[in-house]
């Protein structure tokens, strides 16, 4: 009978000693999922989201569209000229509280004198496009280079941030896996800093343009280490409120980001007042921690140790030996494992899809959902500074209005489902666009209020997009084709810039009618993939393909 006992307890002993442990064990078991030292990294990082906002969004303001019209040398000196004195209607087309940008009536008069202009000397019935302009004020980079009435050039700034956005994610990985992610974080903000700055001497366009790319390269991954700094340490219970959090205040700093161009309007002093604090994140190499899984990923155990154990103090936690050391074998485990399925051949990731047939249609469908999503989000910011009103004002508003959109995502994903939360958020978003195209002018506050119910619309999508999208892929594959469907949607944030000048060249509704086809496509495209909730997250492929079937059998 002892004998027998000896050896129940080996084989419990066996079994204890074998017991796979991950990160998400120890912060659920041991040191918790979210207490003092998860609260003070978010803290940290939420700070750094809200400057990031300024550096992602500034050029909405810096780049905004001022109102010109021609220069009337028969009549005005370009050094003292009013934009509306009291004779511009005998000159150029309009009315005398609005004019035409960008054309004027021909001359008749052959004289020219300053002190009159009567209408006498112009021909109303032939209209001529204007040789120099008179600006009404000086406030951004419009007229800094000469762009009025080039609405391509204006617009062609965010546009090529937003690209120079894309290559900067790839660049920032491989960073964040070689150095680390609180490496990766302060060189992309230290960068952001001073390339941001350089643009106040800089006094040719294609240089702007030049600088502007590079900026946005070597700087602008930083909210991407910072989403994962939070990710990779709160709790798998916390990461979802974690991450609407962290959007939350990337509106904030929307936010406060018009109000200060409100306060600093001038395009050069606003640069200076956004970008000077960024310099500050040149110590969060020093006080943001290094994220404990870049430490497992290299081996440097004692360093991971370390700083659980801190972890663990901090948010006056235990944190056992035994734990620490079935984590370190657990992770050798994994090492071993990975080095033997990366010498098995295996299928090219892209054939594997083509294979499963339900897969590569859910490859086919969610890019567009993340164009969709990603040309309305940043579209509609972008086109707020245009409503009429304050343009201040109105984009403080439009970004307010995503923040219950982040958390009304939070609470509706789990109680109704996935699939009818993005389908609602997208349709309702397009009905909101046909509204706004539809309403009269002068119903400002019906235009405000549908333009914002929009903007809370596609909120909710950019919420729950990250996580649908991780839920209908496998484990295995799950980054590579999330990535792959995140990448394809920035295309969407850099056609967005461009939209007000396609609304200047082909309509006015443009943009919306854009974003409405868009909107009703993409919500139409859901019904193609299956509903995850309550569903465990598939490991393998054919665990992936029969989500929806598993659903309807039972």
């Amino acid at each position: 009978m002892a004998t027998r006992k000896h050896g129940a307890d080996d084989n419990f002993s066996n079994k204890d000693q074998t017991k796979k442990v991950n990160l998400d064990t120890i912060l659920i078991e041991d040191i918790g999922q979210f207490g003092m030292y998860q609260f003070r990294i978010l803290l940290l990082t939420v700070v750094f989201v809200i400057l990031t906002a300024f550096s992602a969004m500034e050029f909405v303001f810096t780049t905004a569209r001022i109102n010109t019209r021609c220069l009337i040398p028969e009549c005005e000196d370009i050094e003292e000229a009013d934009f509306l004195p009291s004779w511009i209607s005998n000159a150029v087309p309009g009315t005398d509280s609005s004019v035409d940008a960008c054309h004027r009536y021909d001359s008749l008069n052959i004289n020219t004198s300053i002190a009159e202009c009567p209408a006498e000397w112009f021909d109303r019935h032939v209209i001529v496009k204007c040789s120099n302009y008179v600006y009404e004020n000086s406030d951004t980079v419009v007229h800094h280079f000469g762009l009025a009435c080039n609405e391509w050039g204006r617009t062609i700034i965010g546009s090529v941030q937003t690209f120079g956005g894309l290559v900067s994610l790839p660049i920032t990985g491989f960073i964040s896996d070689h150095w680390g992610r609180r490496f990766a974080l302060s060189w992309n903000a230290i960068n952001i800093a001073w390339l941001g700055i350089v643009r106040y001497w800089i006094d040719n366009y294609y240089w702007f343009i030049a600088v502007e790319i590079i900026k946005a390269v070597l700087g602008a991954g930083g909210f991407s280490c910072a989403y994962i700094l939070v990710m990779e340490l709160v709790g798998p219970k916390y990461r979802v409120p974690a991450g609407a959090t962290i959007n939350t205040f990337f509106s904030v700093g929307q936010i406060i980001l018009s109000l200060i161009a409100w306060r600093v309007p001038y395009w050069k002093n606003l640069i200076l007042a956004l970008y000077i604090p960024q310099f500050i994140f040149i110590s969060y190499f020093w006080i943001m921690s290094e994220s404990v899984r870049w430490y497992m990923s290299k081996g440097r155990y004692d360093k991971a140790e370390e700083f659980l154990k801190n972890v663990a103090r901090v948010n006056r936690r235990e944190l056992s030996e035994k734990s620490i050391q079935l984590l370190k074998e657990s992770a050798e485990s994994e090492k071993v494992q990975a080095s033997r399925d990366s010498s098995a051949r295996e299928p090219w990731l892209a054939a594997l899809v083509f294979r499963h047939k339900v897969i590569l249609r859910r490859c086919c469908v969610s890019p567009v959902w993340w164009v969709a999503s990603a040309l309305i989000y940043y579209g509609m910011s972008i086109n707020a500074v245009d409503l009429v009103g304050n343009r201040y004002i109105n984009y403080v508003a439009v970004a307010a209005a995503e923040i219950p959109g982040y958390w009304l995502a939070v609470l509706l994903m789990d109680r109704i489902g996935r699939k009818p939360v993005l389908v609602g958020a997208y349709w309702t978003c397009a009905a909101c666009q046909l509204a706004y195209i539809f309403t009269p002018a002068d119903f400002h506050g019906a235009i405000l209020s549908t333009y914002l119910i929009g903007k809370l619309s596609i909120a909710i999508v950019m919420m729950s997009l990250y996580i649908y999208t991780a839920e209908i892929y496998p484990t295995k594959y799950r980054h590579s084709l999330l990535a792959f469907s995140s990448m394809i949607g920035r295309i969407g944030s850099i056609v967005a810039p461009l939209t007000p000048a396609l609304g200047a060249s082909i309509w006015q509704y443009f943009p919306s009618t854009l974003f409405c086809v868009f909107a009703l496509v993409a919500g139409a495209l859901v019904f193609l993939a299956p509903e995850t909730l309550g569903t465990r997250l598939p490991d393998t492929m054919e665990e992936a393909s029969v989500i929806g079937v598993q659903r309807k059998t039972h």
